[in-house]
């Protein structure tokens, strides 16, 4: 009965909010057939309401009154969605559409869009269209100044379409406008009673099942009162699923009981209306099979006076066309065959090209990812070195020219994470992760990773977190991170003597579920970025010319930063004025973390480990790696945290040294030869369970994150890494078999 429901709230609203567009316009004839239309429907002789509308188009169409052609078209619409026949009825509704659209009046185009959405909501798997529609019907009355009062329908449908679908939390916005709005202008009582009905089916799917029992009872009463049939079932309905769920299951009988009394009287009354139906849409057909063949009719009469008059100018002409069509058609075979054989040959070079592109599209593929393996494990030796030297206290004097180093080497991985993520978005490669991480602790990394260009450009950072926010989340850390690195690596580049603003806010928290809806936003107080450049620098290889500056950049970071928020279903959003610095804003909805164990994610820094090693002394791990620098770095990393090392180069090493001795954890490298150590995991995996083993690899983990998973290891790092984050990583993993 939902069509019925929302056809007869529409008759409600429409009837008086367009009365002043029909007062207006002085065609009494014109209104008359509107009336006439109007009983015809309410009598169910759809056949004459249809015939009458017909008449409707074609003088409102004479005389040129848009108004009630629309009128037409929509009362046509509304004859076939009472039927049941919503493709005839979105045909007409659309026709409606393009008069009201042509005559450019807004009132009858929010009316069309409503009707619109009325037929698409009759099907639950594109409640999203019919949303759109009524949400067009809003868009349009607001820009043409109407009070909000005119879109009280279009609130209730879409809250309606969202229960219909399960979807309280979407729902209530546009129920609490609804509610505001009827308290402003007197409204028929049963659009009252079916608000009122409508937010106790939210309370019920809130499970705030007190307050849906208290409406829900209110509006069953009246309903009941005003002989209301369809309200005071439905209202029984959800009373006793109530009742039901908190297990009081004699008022629940006593509403089942009651809403089939009332289902009695319906059934009665609705029988007599389908047998109307089904006649008034048996009529309706045929008429409309009378009324093609009637068209038919007169086109084959037209066609026979037409070819009567013809028929001279044909007979002098034929002999004409005879000889010119032969003339034709010997030129046109000898022309076909030429073309055939280019035809072929062009088909050729398609297919050949095709071909090439995608051989040229794979070798791509294989040379980036050689490239990222081959680029990121020297420079893990560059940044592992540099940071262990820098923790040298012998070699303090020396510390201005190893943070030099380690800061070009960190600046040459970001450009190739750059170039590779551009390259994997634009072919597709690219999925979000779901791990946990830190909000305070990823923001803490990305302003340590600046520290060195910070104090060549004299500038400050300042971070701040809502305090309101949970700490842990559930989603893809790198990928944030790599974002709100590119934005505030461009604020430190473009600014000196001045100050970056990192902020993060919470903006909403619904009341079921762990999604948080938070605001990122990365301020500077430099230059500023001129209008006219605001929508190019989002543009890849776009760069603004600085007189100011001396930095020159590759133009990747900002158009990065604008694809990777379209993996979360956000925008990127700017406010600057020259000379008055620059704003970047985003807004995204991150799920908190819930631990299955009361612990959650390890507080405990890299930093704080050093401070207090007793906690984690002698812990025993196996280093494979078939890079002898590398090996030495990770050796030397751990060392200095008081960690016991013992070394593999090749998987089969790895193995015989797991089964000789007990390890707390392994590092266990991905590419190295005899065996990888995908296999090595494999084979270790079948007399040791326990031990965790993280893999090291210089491959981008979407690629073999899944694979790496399926064999039993428990995390990745990737290099060149971070220290802290390869020490938080190890610690995170040590801790869970240390609980």
């Amino acid at each position: 009965m939902r069509s019925s429901y929302k056809l007869l709230l529409t008759l409600l609203f429409f009837s008086v909010f367009h009365s002043h567009a029909q007062e207006a316009i002085s065609k009494d004839s014109l209104q008359s057939l509107v009336k006439q239309i109007k009983e015809y429907y309410y009598d169910y002789d759809y056949k004459k309401a249809i015939e009458t509308s017909a008449i409707l188009i074609e003088e409102a169409t004479k005389a040129n009154e848009d108004y009630y052609v629309f009128r037409g078209y929509n009362e046509i619409g509304m004859v076939h969605y009472a039927v049941r026949d919503t493709a005839k009825a979105r045909v007409f509704s659309e026709r409606a559409l393009k008069k009201a659209q042509e005559a450019q009046i807004d009132s009858l185009i929010s009316w069309a869009y409503n009707d619109l959405g009325n037929v698409y909501s009759e099907d639950d798997s594109k409640y999203q269209k019919s949303i759109w529609f009524y949400e067009k019907a809003i868009e349009v009355n607001k820009k043409a100044g109407f009070d909000d009062i005119e879109n009280l329908v279009q609130y209730i449908n879409i809250g309606w379409t969202y229960l219909d679908v399960e979807q309280p939390e979407k729902a209530l916005p546009y129920l609490t406008k609804a509610e505001k709005l009827i308290k402003t202008k007197k409204q028929h009582p049963l659009l009252i009673l079916n608000l009122d009905i409508l937010f106790g089916r939210y309370h019920y799917y809130a499970r705030h099942d007190g307050q849906s029992i208290e409406i829900l009872k209110e509006s069953a009463k009246t309903a009941e009162t005003e002989n209301y049939l369809e309200q005071a079932s439905q209202s029984h309905e959800y009373l006793a699923k109530l009742y039901q769920r908190s297990e009081n299951y004699d008022l629940s009988t006593a509403s089942l009981l009651k809403q089939q009394e009332i289902d009695k009287k319906r059934h009665k009354i609705e029988k007599e209306l389908s047998m109307y139906e089904a006649s008034a849409k048996f009529e309706v057909q045929q008429y409309q099979k009378d009324l093609e063949a009637a068209k038919m009719e007169q086109e084959y009469k037209d066609k026979l006076v037409g070819k009567s008059r013809l028929l001279q100018t044909i007979f002098i002409g034929a002999s004409i066309i005879l000889f010119i069509g032969l003339v034709s058609f010997y030129l046109l075979l000898m022309t076909r065959k030429k073309l055939i054989s280019q035809l072929r040959e062009n088909n050729q070079e398609l297919t050949d090209a095709k071909n090439q592109a995608e051989k040229l599209s794979k070798l791509k593929t294989q040379f980036f990812s050689t490239v990222s393996h081959e680029l990121r494990t020297p420079l893990y030796g560059v940044i592992g070195l540099s940071s262990i030297l820098m923790e040298d206290k012998k070699l303090s004097s020396h510390k201005d020219d190893l943070t030099s180093l380690k800061f070009s080497a960190d600046y040459l991985l970001a450009l190739i994470n750059d170039v590779l993520t551009l390259n994997k978005m634009d072919a597709d490669g690219i999925r979000l992760e779901k791990t946990p991480f830190m909000l305070s602790t990823l923001l803490k990394s990305i302003a340590k990773s600046f520290a060195f260009s910070l104090e060549q450009n004299n500038n400050k950072i300042h971070l701040y977190i809502d305090e309101s926010l949970p700490n842990q989340f559930l989603g893809d850390s790198v990928r944030l991170s790599q974002i709100l690195m590119n934005l505030v690596g461009n604020a430190v580049k473009f600014n000196e003597n001045g100050n970056i603003w990192v902020s993060i806010y919470l903006l909403n928290s619904p009341p079921t579920g762990n999604y948080h809806t938070i605001l990122f936003t990365v301020k500077d107080d430099g230059i500023g970025i001129p209008k006219d450049k605001q929508e190019t620098i989002f543009e890849e290889f776009s760069q603004i010319e600085q007189q100011n500056y001396n930095y020159q950049g590759t133009g990747l970071g900002l158009p990065i930063v604008k694809k990777l928020l379209m993996l979360f279903g956000s925008e990127i959003k700017l406010s600057s004025e020259l000379g008055h610095g620059a704003s970047f804003s985003f807004i995204i909805d991150l799920e908190e973390y819930v631990a299955e164990e009361e612990k959650g994610l390890s507080e405990l820094t890299p930093e704080g480990w050093m401070e207090e090693p007793s906690t984690l002394d002698n812990l025993h791990v196996l280093v494979v790696d078939d890079n002898r620098i590398n090996q030495k770095i990770t050796q030397k990393i751990l060392q200095t945290r008081h960690f016991n090392c013992s070394l593999a180069s090749d998987g089969l090493e790895a193995i015989e040294l797991a089964k000789k001795n007990e390890y707390d954890l392994i590092l266990m490298d991905i590419h190295m030869p005899n065996m990888n150590g995908i296999e090595a995991t494999k084979v270790i995996r079948q007399f040791d369970a326990m031990t965790p083993i993280i893999a090291l690899t210089a491959v981008e983990i979407a690629e073999i994150r899944k694979e790496v998973m399926e064999v039993g290891m428990n995390d990745i790092i990737l290099k060149p890494y971070d220290v802290s984050q390869f020490l938080t990583t190890i610690l995170r993993n040590v801790n869970t078999i240390k609980a």
